[in-house]
């Protein structure tokens, strides 16, 4: 690329000015929290619902504590929302935040956001600006991002900076992550970062910088570490129900060894929402592309395990209850992919409960958070606005979210709503002594009777 113009750290230390396009979860988040920092952010969305919500400060979704973040900054002036990508024209450091779906005919990602979003801010870009991306793309998006800026506004420089949230974490993860890594190509980009991450530096945040490729499969291998991890102790759960184990023994035992850990070894209905099950595959679809294909087989298992989880739940349901479901109402307890969260995107429960529907159950679903979502997805459901509601006159209760409220449940008070006390655990999170002293007939994927 061209010389582009020295960057005065004089001027971050003065607060620089800094845009989030894309204003969804990983954008209006990011947007709240560097706001809070003292930067002056403007977050840019093609949504104009989107935008005006934002510049209420009202969320689109929910994340614990970020509403309160969102209004606050607003109110303080230093956040606000447009459609207008001209305001960009005086802004030092660009965050690109949209999304990468799946694609909708292969199990490649689908980059047309990102791409929309440099064109978009091209004309923009003033000298000494900086673009930096944090959407999970795959490897060699940025490098070919950075030809295309050259192009466009060779003036501006590019660097990529992948995010690591946590569903239900967001706040803490962006403000306390527990790294940092950045991509980039020469020192000055690095040392504009720094000044941006000052504040979390100091927290003693380790920083890692890397090149743009090992920045873009930092996220990518992370994603599929865990999503590993979680259909490895589903896959030991078949082998427990098979050998008459217990895989909650099991997984705690080789937990306590320091190489494995127990983080991600909780058996159940496997994993879901908007990033480890699009991100595995479209890996899997790069990798085939640059010929590593084989390195990334093993992903294809599972995957294959990740969705035979929700299978074995409805074989099960069918095992309690009858191949024939017609007469029987089922209580479905979640509809989230995880708990602290109104995100339904490939949810595994409300999967299962779209396909216990579609075998003809009537099928109830309450959820804490994610009730409107879920039926914007799957409107032909049924849906409680209370645990009470739904339950009442089941058959059976599937418990597929891990709310607190769920665990906290009294299956004492719970058996004088329910035609039958049967109950099964998708994610092995409730006391199942305690429930079966209460007189339930309890089920728990990966542990025998």
């Amino acid at each position: 690329m061209k010389t582009r113009v020295e960057y005065s750290s004089k001027l971050m230390s003065m607060k620089a000015t800094l845009s989030v396009i894309g204003c969804g979860y990983l954008g209006a988040t990011h947007a709240a929290c560097m706001s809070s920092l003292g930067f002056s952010v403007i977050g840019v969305d093609t949504d104009p619902t989107k935008v005006a919500m934002l510049s209420r400060g009202e969320l689109p979704f929910y994340e614990p504590g970020l509403d309160t973040l969102l209004a606050q900054e607003v109110a303080s002036g230093r956040l606000t929302f447009t459609t207008d990508f001209a305001s960009l024209a005086d802004i030092d450091i660009h965050f690109i935040c949209v999304g990468t779906p799946q694609s909708k005919d292969s199990l490649a990602a689908d980059l047309t956001y990102v791409k929309s979003a440099v064109e978009a801010i091209a004309p923009y870009l003033k000298d000494g600006a900086l673009v930096v991306g944090k959407s999970t793309v795959p490897v060699g998006t940025a490098q070919s991002l950075r030809e295309r800026l050259e192009q466009l506004a060779p003036q501006a420089d590019l660097a990529w900076n992948p995010e690591f949230l946590r569903e239900g974490f967001a706040i803490e993860d962006t403000l306390r992550p527990n790294r940092l890594v950045v991509g980039v190509t020469n020192d000055r980009t690095e040392e504009i970062l720094k000044d941006v991450y000052e504040p979390i530096l100091a927290l003693g945040t380790p920083w890692i910088r890397a090149d743009l490729p090992t920045a873009e499969l930092v996220k990518v291998a992370a994603n599929s570490f865990l999503a590993t991890k979680i259909s490895f102790i589903n896959a030991m759960a078949e082998v427990c129900e098979a050998a008459g184990g217990d895989v909650t023994v099991l997984a705690k035992a080789i937990g306590y060894d320091p190489r494995i850990g127990s983080r991600f070894l909780q058996a159940g209905i496997g994993f879901g929402g908007g990033c480890l099950p699009k991100d595995i595959r479209a890996f899997m679809a790069r990798a085939q592309e640059l010929g590593a294909e084989q390195a990334l087989e093993f992903l294809r298992e599972i995957d294959a395990i990740n969705l035979r989880a929700r299978q074995r739940v409805i074989d099960v349901v069918r095992g309690d209850l009858s191949d024939d479901l017609t007469q029987y109402k089922i209580a479905v307890l979640g509809a989230t992919f995880k708990p602290d969260s109104d995100d339904v995107r490939d949810s595994p429960a409300l999967d299962i409960s779209a396909q216990l529907h579609a075998a003809g159950a009537h099928v109830v679903v309450h959820d804490p958070k994610g009730i409107e979502p879920a039926r914007k997805r799957f409107p032909d459901l049924t849906f409680a606005e209370s645990v009470n509601e739904c339950v009442k006159d089941a058959d059976l209760i599937l418990h597929l979210t891990e709310w607190k409220e769920y665990r906290a449940l009294d299956p004492v008070l719970i058996a004088g709503l329910v035609k039958s006390k049967l109950i099964i655990d998708g994610r092995n999170a409730l006391d199942r002594e305690l429930w079966r002293s209460a007189g339930w007939k309890f089920h728990a994927l990966g542990r025998s009777d």
